[in-house]
């Protein structure tokens, strides 16, 4: 584990022939369609509010100034240059800023404050990161992932992972269930094992991989291979049951402690740095003294007094943070669009500020809208009850899909403002009292939404 490493400009010249599917990290930044992107993982997801300050105005010094944070909770730095990379390399280690080498192995973003927890993930995830370090004849794939979840009310029980440790209680001791290739939901079972088993279990497991080649994932092995890895008097779970819904991110959360920590998003899983700094400035001199990233494209602000809260949440609004459940901006999806990937048709943050303007009653909650720069359908790639890709002639509407399924209909520039106000009063005008709009949607049927969408 190291603060980081510094890349020559050639090492950065070298991963711009780096294909999509692996990391961009400092040493291999991702060619993006606004320069080269970086993808930061600080340690258990911590920074201080100057270390987050420090990163932004990294990323105005030698990227183009925007910041994101990823679904998963991780950190982006864009529009970097093969001769900037090595400047941001140094100002993160300046910051002294961790960023582990490796497996990613991911704790809740309140790992060690979640008073719901049964006990604290961060001890094992950094045991695992040692071991794993020491394993220098593993071979494995770059977005192999690693979840280490002690539960809580802000646990990662929705976000999919190749390998899965889920802490539970038995009889006084705390045992780990260990499962495949998923969310808590769908991930395979294994087996329980005892805390002093869990390393030598997943150094035998990332050995099996190795041996299946440098691109396997937990989806890869087979289970029936798996379970022999585990010690000969592990309990075999046939059955996780799934968590409750993990406490959403947003808002002011009460954890039983004198102070109070408060949760906000990215709008559309960007910011520019100079609104972040302003944010951070001011909200470090009301009293906070810590981030924790979280996955949604979030962050929680720690160590504000109770009295503080709101305060801080009108700062964060006025940098176009959000900061409530209601915000309509919560429920699209978007990917880097146009203005930041070569192969997208679409300017996505530009197209979501029409969609949250023109059709916010569509966006109550029930549903998310996806809008996708390409078919590759990066931002989500599972099915959305509407989902808008780019095209080189227009926009294509996919109801009830993905990015890659067939398209329902189709319009141009011109005509994407009164096709979005034609959905718009076609659930205004079907929805019962009451009605979701994913609901009414669905009631109504694909055909009619896309006639909808698609007459002009």
């Amino acid at each position: 584990m190291s603060s980081c490493t510094v890349p020559t400009p050639q090492t950065a010249d070298a991963a711009a022939s780096m294909r999509r599917g692996t990391c961009p990290s400092l040493t291999a930044p991702m060619p993006t369609g606004d320069g080269l992107l970086v993808r930061l993982r600080p340690l258990d997801g911590s920074l201080t509010l100057s270390q987050f300050s420090d990163v932004a105005e990294a990323a105005q010094r030698f990227g183009n100034g925007i910041l994101e944070i990823t679904a998963r909770g991780n950190l982006q730095v864009r529009g970097l240059t093969a001769s900037t990379v090595p400047g941001l390399a140094e100002a993160i280690g300046e910051a002294a800023i961790v960023v582990p080498d490796g497996v990613a192995v991911e704790t809740p973003p309140l790992a060690g404050i979640d008073l719901d927890e049964i006990v604290d993930p961060r001890i094992l995830a950094a045991a695992l990161r040692d071991a794993i370090a020491t394993q220098a004849a593993l071979r494995l794939a770059p977005k192999l992932t690693i979840i280490v979840d002690g539960g809580g009310r802000f646990h990662l029980g929705d976000t999919v992972a190749d390998l899965r440790l889920q802490a539970v209680g038995r009889g006084g001791e705390v045992c780990w269930n260990l499962s495949l290739a998923g969310t808590a939901a769908t991930a395979k079972p294994i087996c329980a094992l005892r805390t002093e088993a869990v390393t030598p279990v997943v150094i035998r497991i990332l050995e099996a991989l190795t041996d299946i080649g440098p691109a396997a994932r937990g989806r890869d092995l087979d289970i029936d291979a798996v379970r022999p890895l585990c010690p000969s008097d592990a309990d075999r779970v046939e059955a996780i049951p799934p968590p409750t819904p993990a406490s959403p991110v947003l808002g002011i959360h009460d954890l039983g402690s004198a102070d109070t920590i408060l949760g906000f998003g990215l709008a559309f899983a960007q910011i520019e740095a100079i609104s972040l700094i302003a944010f951070l400035q001011q909200t470090a001199e009301i009293g906070a003294q810590e981030i924790r990233l979280a996955p949604g494209h979030g962050f929680f602000v720690l160590g504000l007094q109770r009295e503080a809260a709101a305060m801080v949440q009108r700062l964060a609004l006025a940098q176009g943070l959000r900061i409530a459940a209601n915000d309509p901006r919560n429920h699209i999806a978007t990917c880097a669009g146009s203005t930041g990937c070569a192969s997208a048709w679409m300017d996505t943050k530009a197209m979501a500020r029409l969609w949250v303007e023109t059709v916010p009653d569509l966006l109550d909650g029930s549903l998310t809208v996806h809008l996708s720069g390409c078919v590759k359908g990066c931002a989500r790639p599972k099915a959305s009850a509407l989902t808008l890709v780019g095209a080189p002639s227009g926009y294509a509407l996919v109801v009830n899909g993905a990015a890659k399924d067939g398209a329902n209909a189709y319009t141009d520039e011109n005509g994407m403002k009164s096709a979005l106000e034609r959905l718009a009063d076609l659930v205004r005008e079907n929805k019962d009292a009451g009605e979701s709009a994913r609901s009414c949607l669905t009631r109504l049927g694909a055909a009619r939404v896309s006639a909808a969408f698609e007459q002009g």
